[in-house]
C-alpha cells in the first residue's frame, strides 16, 4: 500500500487514480481522510447523530461506485460532500415522507385548534405503525407498489416511474388514489376496533358460543 512520495502524504488526486485502479486501500485514506469532516456536514443537514453516520457511509459506498465518473484533475472533497449532502438530504426526506403519509391517513378532517397529542397517544405510536403496514399490505398491488416506492423506499416519482415501467403522471394519480383507499381501510378499520370495544364483554362471548 503506497501511502507517500518523496516524504509527504499523497494528496486526494493521487489517491483518488490510484483507487481507480482498483486499490481499495487508496480509497479507505480517502475515507479516512475525510469521514469526520463528512459526518459533520451529514450532521448539519440531519440533525441526528446516527443518521449523519448513516448517511456518511452510505456516501462512501456510493461515492466509491461512482469513481469511474469523476472527472480526473477535479476537487475530489467538494464532489464527495455533495454526496453526502444528498444522502442526508434523502433520510430527511424520507422521514418528512413517512410522516406525511401518517399525517395523510389519519384524522385528515381534525380541527386545526385541537391540542397536540397527549403522551398516551404517543405511547401507542408502534400500534400505529403496525396497523398502517398491515393496512397498506392489504391493498391491492399495483397500489402497494406505489405507496411502497414512493414512502418506504423514498423514490422519487421520476425513479418509481422508471422502476415500475409506468408513465409519470400515472404514478401520481395512481399514488394519489392508493392513498384514498389507504385512508378509508384505515378508517374502517378504526371504525371496526371502536365497535368492538363497545360491545359488551358478554355478548361477544354469546356470539361466540352461538357460533360453535
Amino acid at each position: 500500500m503506497i501511502t507517500s512520495v518523496e516524504g509527504r502524504p499523497l494528496g486526494d488526486d493521487e489517491l483518488v487514480d490510484l483507487a481507480k485502479r482498483g486499490d481499495a486501500d487508496a480509497y479507505m485514506q480517502l475515507v479516512a481522510r475525510h469521514q469526520s469532516l463528512a459526518q459533520r456536514v451529514a450532521f448539519v443537514v440531519t440533525r441526528s447523530t446516527a443518521d449523519a453516520e448513516d448517511a456518511a457511509q452510505e456516501a462512501f459506498v456510493k461515492a466509491y461506485y461512482a469513481l469511474g465518473r469523476f472527472r480526473s484533475g477535479a476537487a475530489f472533497k467538494p464532489w464527495l460532500l455533495r454526496i453526502v449532502t444528498n444522502e442526508a438530504l434523502n433520510r430527511v426526506r424520507s422521514a418528512s415522507r413517512r410522516a406525511q403519509l401518517a399525517l395523510r391517513v389519519e384524522r385528515l378532517d381534525r380541527p386545526s385548534g385541537d391540542a397536540a397529542p397527549s403522551p398516551e397517544a404517543a405511547a401507542t405510536a408502534a400500534d400505529e405503525h403496525r396497523r398502517l403496514l398491515e393496512a397498506v399490505n392489504r391493498l391491492g398491488e399495483k397500489d402497494r407498489l406505489a405507496i411502497s416506492c414512493r414512502y418506504w423506499l423514498d423514490l422519487s416519482e421520476r425513479e418509481t416511474a422508471e422502476i415500475l415501467g409506468w408513465p409519470r403522471g400515472t404514478v401520481k394519480s395512481r399514488l394519489s388514489r392508493a392513498l384514498g383507499r389507504l385512508r378509508t381501510q384505515m378508517e374502517d378499520d378504526e371504525r371496526s376496533s371502536r365497535l368492538l370495544l363497545e360491545t359488551p364483554a358478554s355478548d361477544r362471548l354469546e356470539d361466540r358460543g352461538g357460533q360453535t
